[in-house]
């Protein structure tokens, strides 16, 4: 019996707790809208009822990229993404990294 104990607790993965790495009150989130963290380097984005954060760290080589109101660009080389973080131009090959978001009463929380 403590030989199964053991086995299924290392076969079990270990859920590690999400820290907030900001927090937004949701009346400060336009619709269709973003407010940007550069210091964070995350844009809290929002489309309809679809709130989201977005790492606006270059998949490329690292450059803060800039939001416009029609995407995300690269000031370094140039790379392009939509405002969902997915590539339209390179040279960077991946999708920007998405962080989750959590509803807490009246606010939103930026969880890594």
């Amino acid at each position: 019996m403590a030989g199964g104990w053991l086995v299924g607790r290392f076969l079990t993965p270990k859920l590690r707790p999400k820290n907030t790495l900001l927090t937004v009150a949701k009346a400060e989130l336009p619709p269709d809208g973003a407010l940007v963290y550069r210091e964070a380097r995350v844009a809290l984005m929002r489309r309809g009822d679809s709130v989201y954060a977005l790492d606006l760290v270059c998949t490329h080589l690292g450059c803060t990229v800039n939001v416009t109101p029609t995407g995300l660009v690269c000031p370094c080389h140039g790379s392009r993404f939509d405002r969902e973080g997915k590539v339209l131009e390179g040279p960077a090959d991946r999708p920007l990294k998405r962080y989750a978001v959590e509803a807490d009463g009246d606010r939103y929380r930026v969880l890594v």
